[in-house]
């Protein structure tokens, strides 16, 4: 049978993920819970409601129409209620009859001929622009052989590939995706791998092994930092960055460092899932510290740029 993905995105036209234009294909589930996560829809492994409470109108269509009674209007208040104890079938039966548009369910299964397909729809531009295709999410080396058969379908077709990773998978799995790769974007969001965990929710230990090995075998691999103030952005934290990149700072597969200033854009997902957002007070980074930033990894010579959307 045919290898199918639960993803929740597909956006064409990218142009920071990867050389060119580019074609992104977001997974679902991760096995990290980053505090500053932008996409907390890909967090999880499962199709979901997101709700969009302002919108609402507590009408009680979507309540009739769900199969498996997610939609609940509250005895106490008259309310619309999102049951997340109970599983999203992805029916979509709530958003086709909700007059506000108030409902939106992310994720959809897949098959890698569906995906491929998509992909191709912008061959043009990839050959024009020297893009391609990125898997992004969520993370997705965690549907491992979904995604090695889409690359793999991709490499097939000419399809330039790249995947933006935060590594932590074990190293013989990411070896078998790696050889359809032709570049990863492969997180660092701290060296410390108790202060790893805090933010996270993981350490880092395996994660940088698996960097380690990439670079050894001469993947391309290209660094991608998310930069938050008071949590990476001291000195010390840069240097042992430095130090641990530097022994490959000069090999033509280590393709530099790419600085990803912290933004909100996710911010009001979480409360269209129910969650509270993990991050308290606004920590972004001036120009003039990211330009600092900059400048310490530019003293020792690396490649390193700012990524302003």
């Amino acid at each position: 049978m045919e290898r199918k993905a639960l993803i929740f995105n597909v956006q064409k036209y990218n142009m920071y993920d990867g050389p060119g234009i580019r074609t992104i294909v977001f997974f679902k589930g991760c096995p990290l819970r980053c505090k500053w996560c932008a996409n907390p829809e890909g967090l999880e492994r499962k199709v979901q409601v997101m709700f969009k409470k302002k919108s609402c109108v507590d009408c009680g269509l979507c309540v009739q129409a769900c199969p498996v009674g997610i939609h609940t209007i509250s005895k106490e208040t008259g309310k619309h209620e999102v049951r997340r104890d109970i599983d999203c079938t992805g029916c979509r039966k709530c958003i086709q009859v909700c007059p506000q548009a108030a409902l939106e369910i992310t994720g959809q299964v897949k098959t890698v001929s569906e995906l491929l397909e998509i992909v191709q729809e912008d061959a043009a531009f990839y050959s024009m622009s020297g893009g391609g295709v990125t898997l992004g999410g969520g993370e997705c080396t965690a549907q491992t052989e979904a995604a090695r058969d889409l690359l793999m379908e991709c490499k097939a077709e000419g399809i330039n590939t790249a995947i933006e990773t935060c590594g932590h998978i074990k190293t013989n799995k990411l070896l078998q995706i790696a050889e359809y790769v032709d570049l990863f974007l492969f997180d660092i969001k701290h060296m410390d791998p108790k202060r790893h965990n805090e933010l996270t929710g993981i350490g880092n230990e395996q994660i940088l092994q698996n960097l380690k090995e990439l670079l050894k075998r001469r993947y391309n691999v290209k660094v991608r930092m998310p930069m938050l103030k008071g949590i990476n952005d001291s000195r010390e934290e840069i240097d042992q960055v430095i130090q641990f990149l530097l022994p490959f700072r000069d090999d033509p597969n280590f393709k530099g460092v790419d600085l990803l200033p912290y933004h909100k854009m996710g911010v009001g997902k979480y409360a269209q899932l129910d969650k509270p957002y993990p991050i308290e007070g606004d920590p972004s980074l001036s120009k003039e510290d990211l330009d600092r930033i900059e400048g310490w990894m530019k003293e020792w010579n690396f490649p390193v740029t700012v990524v302003r959307h």
